[in-house]
């Protein structure tokens, strides 16, 4: 859970929206090794995380849904004539999606402990639900060989 709500955090506010494992492995923990590590977390939650068609990057999805017109270098947003006016290698390699506000990372880390804290009350319901079936099972099958007798 921590390192949803971390990644969350980091990927939001990056002024890239969309790098490869290593790439987040090494800003979210200082050390590109675990990207195999954080790969399998942005996998196991494709309700915040997406990879692009080749598999080999991901991105926040809720930060996918903003347009390419963040210029990085000059932090600033740009008008479509400004991003038209630029440098095709410029255009290509600085212009990134708009970082999320305080209060969209806020959101969706509150979405995220909110899910995590569903998920955890569904499985106590699971491990009530079970020694009950446990129980009627057992009897059931205490009547069916007491019938045998």
């Amino acid at each position: 859970m921590a390192d949803v709500i971390a990644a969350i955090q980091v990927m939001g506010t990056y002024k890239f929206y969309k790098l490869d494992f290593s790439g987040w492995s090494k800003r979210i923990t200082g050390s590109e090794s675990n990207a195999d590590y954080w790969k399998t977390v942005f996998s196991e939650h494709p309700e915040f995380f997406r990879l692009n068609e080749e598999k080999d990057k991901v991105s926040l999805v809720w930060r996918r849904s903003h347009q390419r017109n963040f210029h990085v270098d000059r932090q600033e947003i740009l008008t479509r004539d400004q991003i038209y006016s630029l440098p095709e290698q410029e255009k290509n390699t600085r212009i990134s999606r708009t970082p999320l506000s305080n209060g969209d990372t806020a959101t969706l880390v509150s979405t995220a402990i909110d899910l995590h804290s569903r998920a955890i009350e569904s499985e106590k319901e699971k491990r009530w639900l079970l020694p009950s079936l446990v129980t009627i099972l057992a009897v059931f099958l205490g009547a069916i060989l007491q019938s045998w007798s």
